[in-house]
């Protein structure tokens, strides 16, 4: 892993993707991101978190033919940890952590790396997100504070709690961003580390951004590179619609501690009470 930080002979970029029961998405990511463009020097590395669907069998495919890394878990690891596998063994001078669930346009992992270059206190950068039908989709968070819950929710400050989509064309700092595309430059990797093992799933986006601008180093959204993004394909294959706010509850203790957790728990609670009642009326 020094090499990360040390090898004047590295790759431009390590991209890092996680997958679990999602061969297709998976495979058309690779193809995506391999036919992202040649500007950019880079690896791929994929982590399968104990897959049953087939995909070890074509991931082992891509890594015979050297168009891939691949490393094999017996069971599902995390989010967090299996990154962290990937880290660990990375070659390039920019970590991309890309969910398994995206494709890359062109050019895209090209603009993040020259953007990176060229901003010496980035830390974190995030692309563009497209929703399938080319539309803009929110990637983008204000820290989940008490108070941003508060103007969320009854001052109707959209945006401050909720995940939003910045306007405009210009690369602009943002509190945190959603780890669908999540570059990861030298300088936060020396300052803020790997991953937060904690989380399993959810969180350890935002717990990344918040020690990243703790080391004196930006988050910044780049509204250039663009990235169509499913949207969390692989969770909802791990569990129904109706499931998905109790799995953010792990990570929310973790983030914010179990007092503040269910402080803003109650404030979203009744702030979502408070919306019906609005609209009724």
């Amino acid at each position: 892993m020094k090499q990360f930080l040390q090898n004047s002979e590295m790759l431009d970029l390590s991209v890092i993707i996680v997958n679990l029961n999602t061969k297709k998405l998976t495979l058309d990511c690779i193809k995506s991101a391999l036919a992202e463009g040649p500007e950019t020097k880079k690896e791929i590395i994929v982590v399968d978190n104990g897959s049953a669907d087939g995909s070890v069998e074509a991931l082992e495919n891509l890594a015979s033919r050297k168009l891939i890394t691949l490393i094999k878990n017996k069971e599902n690891l995390g989010y967090a940890k299996a990154n962290n596998q990937g880290i660990r063994i990375a070659k390039g001078k920019y970590l991309l952590l890309l969910n398994n669930d995206t494709i890359v346009r062109r050019g895209a992992l090209t603009k993040l790396v020259e953007f990176a270059e060229d901003t010496p206190d980035a830390g974190v950068v995030g692309s563009k997100l497209l929703n399938k039908d080319g539309s803009l989709q929110s990637s983008c968070f204000h820290f989940p504070t008490m108070t941003n819950a508060i103007k969320e929710y009854f001052l109707g400050q959209k945006g401050h709690f909720k995940k939003f989509a910045p306007k405009g064309k210009k690369p602009i700092p943002v509190d945190a961003l959603v780890g669908a595309v999540f570059l990861i430059t030298p300088a936060a990797f020396k300052r803020a580390g790997m991953l937060d093992e904690r989380y399993f799933a959810y969180f350890e986006d935002i717990d990344y951004c918040r020690k990243v601008w703790q080391t004196g180093l930006k988050v910044y959204y780049l509204p250039s590179s663009e990235i169509m993004h499913y949207h969390g394909a692989t969770f909802k294959k791990m569990a129904k619609r109706e499931n998905q706010w109790r799995k953010l509850i792990p990570g929310s203790k973790i983030y914010h501690g179990v007092v503040t957790h269910y402080v803003i728990n109650t404030i979203l609670w009744l702030g979502q009470k408070w919306e019906k009642i609005f609209k009724k009326s």
